[in-house]
């Protein structure tokens, strides 16, 4: 059974509309850095059936597609989530695909205490720059073929190539198969940790 409801994450200046769902029983959170593309929809239902929450929302409703800026949005949303009394405490993982593939592993170099896990989808996991060093949570590359530039400089980075990933509806099945395992694994199954507060 899943709790759904509609979030206001407050930021400076800039209030975030987010969508959760929380398992009565879950053990891990996922947010989706761009909630309402088409993977977001068609992999959120599918960790939830694994037990996990996810945040669906927005980072640009102002438009802004600056890394930099993303990236300070989608911290303070992982510091919320930190501070709830509904999922703090439990693991984090982060789901991003284009420019928002980018933004995600940023954070995970960012904030290494509360990111588990990160699944980057598609060829601008480039645009972190060297926030990819940093990185260490588990992080699985989903890539289309012949774009795996950004592999060597990921500690923890494992590469997965999606035949067809930028046009093919049936790779789609993929990514959501992968991502779920990933999460599941990284996730799911890690301990939640005290909260801090």
């Amino acid at each position: 059974m899943f709790i759904d409801e509609d979030v206001r994450i407050p930021l400076d200046g800039l209030p975030l509309d987010a969508r959760l769902s929380m398992p009565t029983r879950g053990s891990g959170v996922v947010v989706f850095a761009h909630g309402g593309g088409s993977p977001d929809r068609h992999v959120a239902p599918t960790l939830q059936r694994e037990h996990l929450a996810t945040v669906l929302l927005d980072l640009r409703p102002d438009g802004d597609a600056d890394v930099p800026v993303l990236a300070g949005r989608l911290a303070a949303v992982v510091d919320w989530l930190s501070d709830q009394p509904t999922t703090g405490g439990h693991p984090i993982g982060l789901f991003g695909s284009g420019v928002d593939a980018a933004v995600a592993l940023v954070v995970a170099a960012e904030r290494p205490a509360a990111v588990h896990a990160v699944v980057a989808c598609g060829g601008q996991s480039d645009l972190a720059g060297d926030a990819l060093t940093r990185v260490l949570a588990p992080t699985l590359l989903l890539v289309g073929e012949g774009d795996d530039r950004v592999s060597h400089r990921l500690p923890s980075g494992h590469v997965e190539v999606v035949p067809g990933l930028s046009e093919e509806p049936e790779a789609l099945d993929q990514v959501t198969r992968s991502t779920a395992r990933w999460f599941h694994r990284h996730v799911g199954t890690a301990p939640a940790r005290p909260r801090t507060s």
